[in-house]
This record gives structure tokens, C-alpha cells and sequence, in this order.
């Protein structure tokens, strides 16, 4: 057995539901009465069969509304891992603390070409980090209070899920400032990130080695499971970039969130409409369930 799980990004009427239903059916996947998740924003739709049929049937064709196709078995997961920069907060932190140095279209531009896989990841952080020496080290304190926010639904989804049991690793490319404190804000058990190096109050562009990258994520997440006794399928993994691919891959279920195209493509499942709550959504935790909000 399987599940379509449809996420509106604002109403999901009841005649979505029902044109997805028919979608399913003509396909061949025969689909079972829906189930509301939240009346009017989410919806659950079991069917026997042809998953990856089920999933090209309903993308894009319901309008705004995600869609989650998996099995129905062990849809709750008992570990997350999960990326920063663009994922849990709305800002890549690198870019932003490069305005305060005057130069963040010029640092931008590297990092979305890293994030869309154009890049060698090391090597464009290197680049990027030796932009900034010489930067007043209060700016990256500064760059946090003043443009570091919290992506919809992060916390409700992190506090959720530990107080059923699970638990939840923020693995960023970025930098630990920046990290730790958005992880303890948003309730995840720890986080790993890149130390940036300083030395008489300023950047001195170099960051630490080894750097996070996207071999540090898959790791992460297949060690902290094996640690804890957790089957891989029981794992999720959500993120934005090309360096998350590995662990959205390795995952149970793994998400591009918001995603360059090569992450999105390559994904078990996009959000691309709604905010990270739909990811309680498709673990089948009802709205009245969540914690936090």
C-alpha cells in the first residue's frame, strides 16, 4: 500500500482531492477513499500500486499543492537531518554577512552556482571565505540579529518530532556562529558546521578543515541512525542544494525543499508551495498532533 499526501499551500478544496483521485484511478493505481490530515489543507489518498506512476500523474497538476508519494508503511520517521542555509532559514548566512563587506553579489553569485552543482563545494567555500578577511568579526553577530530568520514551519516540524521520539541534526555547509544558535532556537539535539577562523577580531579568510560537505551530510545521517538503532528507512533528509543531495538520497524519505532544479529532479519529494510543516504532513501527523505552534 501506498500514500499520496496533498499539501496546499493555503485551501485544499475538496474538488482537488477528488480530481486527484480520479487522476490516480486513471492511471491504474486504485485508489482508496481520501482521509483529511487537516480538513481543507491536507489530505492523505491510499492506492495499491504504481507509485513513481502516481507521483508524474499528480505533480503540477493539482495547482498549488504538494505532493508525497510513498509507501504507507513507516511513514513516521525517527531521525531527521536536516540542511540551513535556504532549508531551516531564509537566508544563505555566507551572502549576508558579505554585504556587510560590500560585496555580497559578487559572493552570491558563487554560491548559487555551487548550490545548482556547478561548482567543486570545497573549493567555492574556500573562495568565498578568503573574500571576507579582514571583516570585523562583530558582523557575523550583527548579520545574525539583523537577517538570520526562521523558515515557516521549522520549528513546529524539529519539536514535533522529538517530542514523539525522534531526533534532529542540523548539518550545514555553513558556519557554526550561525548554526548553534539556529539550532538551539529551533529545538534540533545538535548541529555540525564549518568554523570560520579569526584572529585579533577579524575574519582572517580561512575556514577550519575538514569542511561539512556533502559526503559530512550522508555520513551524519547514516551514523546517527546506526548509533541509535534506526532503520535508514526510518530517516529523513530535507535541503535546498546540490551538496545535499547524498543525504537525500541515502534518507527514507528525502525532500527538496524549495530546490535547485538538480535537487529537485533527483529528490524522492518536493515541497515547492508550502512551508516545512508539510513534512509532519507526510510523516501522517495530523495538525491537531504537532507541538510548538
Amino acid at each position: 500500500m501506498f500514500i499520496a499526501t496533498l499539501i496546499a499551500a493555503e485551501t485544499l478544496g475538496p474538488e482537488v482531492v477528488a480530481r486527484a483521485g480520479g487522476l490516480l484511478a486513471g492511471t491504474g493505481c486504485d485508489p482508496a477513499p481520501a482521509a483529511w490530515l487537516d480538513a481543507g489543507k491536507a489530505a492523505d489518498i491510499p492506492f495499491d500500486r504504481e507509485p513513481a506512476t502516481a507521483r508524474t500523474a499528480l505533480e503540477g497538476a493539482l495547482g498549488p499543492v504538494d505532493v508525497i508519494v510513498q509507501p504507507a508503511a513507516g511513514r513516521e520517521k525517527r531521525l531527521l537531518v536536516a540542511d540551513m542555509d535556504s532549508t531551516m532559514i531564509t537566508v544563505e548566512c555566507i551572502d549576508e554577512l558579505a554585504d556587510y563587506a560590500g560585496i555580497k553579489a559578487q559572493v552570491a553569485a558563487v554560491t548559487e552556482a555551487a548550490m545548482r552543482g556547478e561548482l567543486d563545494f570545497e573549493g567555492a567555500l574556500d573562495a568565498r571565505v578568503a573574500l571576507l578577511a579582514g571583516l570585523d568579526e562583530g558582523a557575523i553577530d550583527r548579520c545574525l540579529a539583523e537577517r538570520v530568520r526562521i523558515m515557516a514551519g521549522a520549528e513546529l516540524l524539529v519539536r514535533t518530532m522529538r517530542a514523539r521520539g525522534g531526533h534532529c541534526v542540523l548539518v550545514s555547509g555553513g558556519f557554526t556562529r550561525f548554526a548553534e544558535p539556529v539550532a538551539a532556537r529551533i529545538g534540533f539535539d545538535w548541529a555540525i558546521a564549518n568554523v570560520l577562523l579569526a584572529e585579533g577580531g577579524r575574519l582572517t579568510g580561512r575556514v577550519a578543515k575538514p569542511i561539512v560537505d556533502a559526503a559530512t551530510k550522508e555520513a551524519t545521517l547514516r551514523v546517527v541512525a546506526a548509533e541509535r538503532g534506526i532503520d535508514p528507512a526510518a530517516t529523513l533528509a530535507v535541503g535546498d542544494g546540490a551538496n545535499d543531495l547524498p543525504m537525500i538520497r541515502a534518507a527514507g524519505l528525502g525532500v527538496a525543499y524549495r530546490a535547485k532544479p538538480i535537487v529537485a529532479a533527483a529528490a524522492g519529494a518536493r515541497v515547492e508551495h508550502g512551508d516545512l510543516s508539510a513534512l509532519l504532513y507526510a510523516q501522517g501527523i495530523a495538525r491537531a498532533e504537532w507541538v510548538g505552534g
